[in-house]
């Protein structure tokens, strides 16, 4: 097992993204390692395996942070935009994206790799979700499509 494998439910989405839970503090650096040029973090602050200073140490390693709190009971399309609008910006750009369990991040990199670059639904899927007992605020996050996001497709 390499590093970031160790990372909890760590997965390469696709070559330009791995996505995971929270990683440990001292399991930045194999993420910097990697060549991961920004680190977007979708976790609340407040949650217990959260890291207060995540965004220094992601920083002092010479990576951009990037905090988009998603509330795991609430999300709502307006943090879609937001994540679609953020990973736009760094298209082309090594992310590492996370939460605390890789299941915010499974969801919505599955809208943004189908929707926004244009991959299958197999493609897009990450193993993640089949392992998820999804609560119903997510089902109905997976249940949308394009014209719910108001989104043309690639």
């Amino acid at each position: 097992m390499n590093s970031l494998e160790a990372i909890r439910n760590y997965v390469r989405l696709a070559p330009e993204f791995g996505t995971a839970g929270q990683p440990r503090r001292e399991q930045f650096k194999p993420v910097a390692d990697a060549g991961f040029v920004s680190v977007v973090n979708l976790a609340m602050p407040d949650h217990a395996d959260s890291i207060d200073d995540e965004g220094r140490l992601v920083t002092e390693l010479g990576m951009n942070y990037f905090h988009l709190p998603v509330p795991f009971a609430q999300p709502t399309i307006a943090h879609l935009h937001r994540f679609f609008a953020l990973l736009d910006a760094m298209q082309g750009e090594q992310l590492f994206v996370h939460c605390i369990m890789n299941y915010r991040v499974s969801a919505f990199m599955y809208h943004y790799l189908r929707l926004r670059r244009g991959l299958s639904e197999q493609q897009a899927r990450s193993p993640i979700l089949e392992r998820w007992k999804m609560e119903p605020q997510w089902r109905a996050i997976m249940r949308l499509e394009a014209d719910d996001l108001q989104l043309s497709r690639p």
